[in-house]
């Protein structure tokens, strides 16, 4: 070992080793080859941007180097080349050093964003959840009382699951990695016949990906990129868009799992599949936990007072993310839990806090420095001259298409989303109904396993190809995007946010 290290220090050991940098272990949980390539294609695109690339017409020396930094943060997501966490930090570091934004407080603004510190809470709940085990034992008591049966009757409660769970576990890709061990359990009961095959690849691809997507589109805090959305729209056009009010405006998305649902059971031909033993397997896991005690419900009924008081919001006027801390602080009444802030603090996903500050920060720089108007105009020239319907048709395809690459759903909503916000008013659009349209169909990439986190632990199970995924996901994609065009904007207007109407005031 003292060997390896003093020929790791040594200044003339054989040059620097290109090999070694392609040995599994050296870039952890990431493809090395893949991520290195990413990585040096990253830093070159910001310096051919930056210093090479003169200044576009109708483009801000600011805006270039903010498109250079944009560049730099979508190859690094794709490519994977660096722990999003690292990413995160290092966007307000180059917006200076780039002069896009100055000085350092005003860069990093998005570390100071309200959404960071209910995204930060809504992990420190999620984390004590998983430390009481309160997570397994929701989803399996639910399976256990409505004593479901059949493949259809799995798939529809751990829905029901997912939408629990997105209270209180606040990304899609947790509540999959929450439910996986439950459902790999599920699927071991099936045999080998290709009707028992099929049934396992929709219970693991409704329940894990679909589900989990479906259910995060109607809670604020269940899925990253609505806060993404809600914190741009708070800084840009000073809006806030409350716990409820989010749910008034998204709570329609619940339908989309009925087709979603239909089309899977038809495809795989699961609607009288039944389940081997099901029922006293699931029993059999229940009694593998210990009996709830008090410290369970002193944590729910936290949590649950934290919901209601979310709900109540546009009556107290207390900020969701005001009332989110003041829980956390109730959680850590003294005597009241016995878990350990260690343990806690494992289970906290601090990356993707890092990952969402600095999303905050370069996706308000898009704004700020006039990069976003100047892409605007660019896709203006394409999608103008067409019906509100035909634009959005138009827009929602291209993002599937550019998300075959990306496995951040935050990243590509934090790319799109300023853009989409300066587009449409150019367009004749309401800005807050088009950006949230079609970022709500970004999270709707079903094309890949590797377009969405929640996909890629879906497929961790084995129960799936990704030729399967596909075959599959290509209807689902376009069951989305009709969707978002003929119940959701029509939704929209009802609630009195109609998207052919870019001067129509916010209702709530």
């Amino acid at each position: 070992m003292s060997g390896e290290l003093t020929q790791a220090r040594t200044p003339w050991a054989p040059a620097f080793q290109w090999r070694a940098l392609l040995r599994p272990h050296t870039v952890a949980g990431r493809a090395p080859a893949k991520a290195l390539t990413g990585f040096i294609c990253a830093w070159l695109a910001l310096a051919a941007i930056h210093l090479l690339m003169p200044v576009p017409a109708g483009l801000t020396v600011a805006g270039k180097a903010t498109l250079a930094i944009m560049a730099w943060a979508a190859i690094i997501w794709i490519f994977e080349a660096l722990p999003v966490a690292v990413s995160g930090l290092l966007i307000p570091a180059l917006l200076v050093l780039t002069k896009a934004v100055t000085p350092m407080a005003k860069a990093a603004n998005g570390f100071t964003n309200p959404v960071v510190f209910l995204c930060l809470v809504a992990f420190l709940f999620s984390a004590i959840m998983q430390c009481a085990g309160l997570d397994r034992r929701i989803a399996l008591g639910l399976l256990d009382k409505i004593r479901v049966k059949t493949v259809n009757g799995v798939i529809w409660t751990m829905f029901g699951v997912n939408l629990v769970l997105s209270f209180v576990v606040p990304a899609a890709n947790a509540r999959a990695a929450t439910l996986l061990p439950v459902i790999n359990g599920l699927t071991k009961l099936f045999g080998d016949t290709e009707q028992e095959r099929n049934a396992a690849k929709a219970i693991v691809i409704q329940s894990l990906v679909y589900g989990s997507m479906i259910s995060g589109m109607c809670i604020l805090t269940a899925h990253l990129p609505n806060l993404v959305l809600t914190g741009l729209f708070s800084s840009e056009l000073h809006i806030r868009i409350s716990y409820l009010d989010w749910f008034k405006l998204q709570w329609p998305y619940l339908g989309m799992f009925v087709l979603t649902q239909w089309w899977v059971q038809y495809y795989f031909r699961t609607r009288r599949t039944a389940i081997p033993g099901g029922l006293e397997t699931i029993r059999e896991e229940q009694r593998k936990l210990p009996p709830a005690g008090k410290q369970d419900w002193s944590i729910l009924l936290v949590f649950g007072l934290v919901a209601l008081l979310w709900a109540t919001e546009q009556w107290h006027k207390i900020p969701t993310e005001n009332i989110a801390l003041l829980g956390l602080a109730l959680v850590f009444t003294p005597g009241l839990i016995q878990i350990k802030w260690k343990d806690i603090q494992d289970r906290t996903i601090w990356g993707t806090v890092f990952l969402l500050a600095g999303a905050l920060s370069i996706s308000s720089a898009i704004s700020s420095t006039g990069l976003a108007q100047w892409l605007a105009d660019q896709i203006h020239a394409i999608a103008q001259g067409h019906p509100w319907w035909g634009i959005l048709l138009i827009v929602m395809v291209g993002t599937h298409v550019i998300r075959l690459g990306m496995l951040s759903n935050v990243a590509a909503v934090t790319m799109l989303a300023p853009i989409l916000l300066a587009l449409a008013p150019k367009l004749g659009l309401h800005p807050i109904a088009f950006t949230m349209l079609v970022a709500d169909t970004d999270s709707f990439a079903y094309l890949l396993p590797t377009q969405i986190t929640a996909a890629v632990i879906a497929y961790s199970s084995g129960t799936f190809s990704t030729s399967d995924y596909a075959k599959v996901g290509i209807v689902s994609v376009l069951i989305a995007i009709a969707y978002g065009i003929l119940v959701m904007a029509p939704w929209y207007a009802f609630l009195g946010v109609p998207l052919w109407d870019a001067t129509a005031p916010w209702p709530f």
